[in-house]
């Protein structure tokens, strides 16, 4: 984990500020767009208070703003951290890999899985503007019962909408679809850049859900090093002391001779 200190930590606190300002702005400016738009379209829309349309407006800049804060945050992270940047950048190579063999409805599959959360809320918008479209066709309600049912029928298709993605979701997680993938790719060792390979890779769902794995390779090689030193050290001190006992008994034999001569 990397420390940072107080000027790094102003820096990403500056960026995450920036982010989420510029987000703000573009929010708020998209929610009061859309209100104008509505109370000039709508007369019961027109009707709600004043307070209400303001929060409307506001709503729409804190979302954003809070969405825009937190990628300038991870995004300064990324930039200024090597080891992350690394590993995104092994990311894309993967995904690039992983692409490149898939037809356009997976990705459009795989795309819709990853944004699942902006595509709902803009779910939630249309079924509002849908709903209450609908509902603003009778007569015998007031403005403020049109929005609540609105808000109902829109509430309705959202949640539908998400245990819709929760359902697809849960069948592909137990069929183990969309992690381990196999695919051609050109073999490395073909001068000609010709015959295909079968390989096998991971789909992250998430960047860096693979960092354990690869922590677990390098340790393991680490380990398969170190026994290899050890075991080429213990083979020769076992070669060492065979010279050794080797140069000793023949020191022995040669005593040995001596003595007898002498004796003689």
């Amino acid at each position: 984990m990397k420390v940072l200190t107080k000027e790094e930590e102003a820096a990403h606190y500056n960026a995450t500020i920036k982010g989420g300002s510029i987000g703000g702005v573009i929010g708020t400016a998209v929610g009061a767009a859309a209100v104008m738009g509505a109370s000039r379209r709508y007369a019961s829309f027109r009707a709600l208070t004043l307070p209400f349309r303001t929060f409307l407006v506001a709503s729409s800049g804190t979302f954003i703003a809070v969405i825009a804060a937190d990628r300038a945050s991870a995004a300064y992270d990324i930039e200024h951290t090597p080891e992350k940047k690394r590993q995104v950048e092994r990311e894309r190579e993967r995904e690039a890999l992983y692409e490149s063999n898939r037809t356009a409805v997976q990705r459009a599959k795989d795309w819709a899985s990853e944004n699942r959360y902006p595509l709902l809320f803009g779910f939630w918008v249309a079924s509002m503007a849908g709903s209450w479209h609908l509902v603003n066709r009778n007569r015998y309600l007031s403005g403020s019962q049109k929005l609540v049912q609105a808000r109902m029928y829109a509430q309705g298709a959202t949640l539908a909408a998400l245990l819709t993605s929760f359902a697809f979701e849960g069948t592909d997680a137990a069929k183990g679809k969309g992690r381990w993938e196999t695919i051609k790719v050109l073999d490395p060792n073909d001068p000609e850049h010709k015959h295909m390979i079968e390989k096998k890779v991971h789909h992250e769902s998430y960047p860096g859900e693979d960092q354990w794995r690869e922590m677990i390779e390098a340790e393991e090689e680490r380990i398969k090093e170190r026994d290899a030193a050890k075991k080429a050290k213990q083979e020769g001190n076992k070669g060492d002391q065979k010279a050794a006992e080797k140069k000793e008994g023949a020191a022995q034999k040669q005593s040995a001779k001596k003595e007898a001569e002498a004796s003689k």
